[in-house]
């Protein structure tokens, strides 16, 4: 890695004191492009939410229970834990231009908007509808999210991974590292130095010392 990468990596984004966040990372030309210069937005208070208290997962179907496409279920494609959001599968779109030039009018795609967390209820999978969590704990210590209106269990969503991979239905193959050699103790420090043990391991013998330097 170059230096100059490295060092853009670890720098630090300062924002604006009004910087309006959005689904953008902020050192983005889009981003850059909803917050120019000079320009102050309202602030947005965001309610804080524990990790072990969120409930909607990546994967997960819910309903939509305010807005244009209230009473529609779709699949959570994003979370943004920090702002409270979720993001649908085709579902709460905006439609816009891109690519908007004075000789040709653009391309009109559809980009799928950021709902709020208390605007979406899980979906309850043996009647399909939309139902209240709590957070319970399982004979086994296993913590799951049960629904208040029929009390049965709604399971985390499988999520494959960029490669494909779904790590829970993983099966190891031939050529793959077992766990018992994965975790089999193979190396004992020392505090020889590589010269000494491999001296030490192939029976080499020196008598040589080095001769004395002085520094003046």
């Amino acid at each position: 890695m170059r230096l100059t990468t490295f060092l853009a990596m670890a720098a630090r984004v300062v924002v604006p004191k009004d910087y309006r966040y959005g689904t953008n990372r902020p050192w983005t030309q889009a981003a850059k492009r909803l917050n120019p210069p000079g320009k102050k937005r309202r602030k947005v208070f965001v309610e804080p939410i524990a990790p072990e208290d969120w409930s909607v997962f990546k994967g997960d179907r819910v309903e939509i229970l305010a807005g244009k496409d209230r009473g529609k279920q779709g699949k959570v494609i994003q979370v943004f834990r920090h702002r409270n959001w979720v993001m649908l599968e085709g579902l709460n779109t905006h439609y816009r231009y891109v690519g908007r030039t004075p000789d040709y009018r653009g391309t009109y795609i559809a980009t799928e908007a950021p709902l709020l967390l208390r605007d979406v209820a899980l979906i309850d999978p043996s009647d399909r509808k939309p139902t209240e969590i709590e957070w319970r704990f399982t004979e086994e210590g296993e913590k799951v999210r049960v629904s208040l209106r029929t009390g049965r269990i709604i399971p985390k969503p499988v999520v494959e991974r960029r490669d494909g991979i779904v790590p829970q239905q993983w099966k190891d193959g031939p050529k793959d590292t077992s766990p018992d050699n994965a975790l089999e103790k193979t190396y004992v420090p020392s505090l020889k130095t590589l010269e000494e043990e491999v001296m030490e391991k192939m029976g080499i013998v020196e008598n040589r010392r080095h001769r004395r330097s002085y520094w003046y």
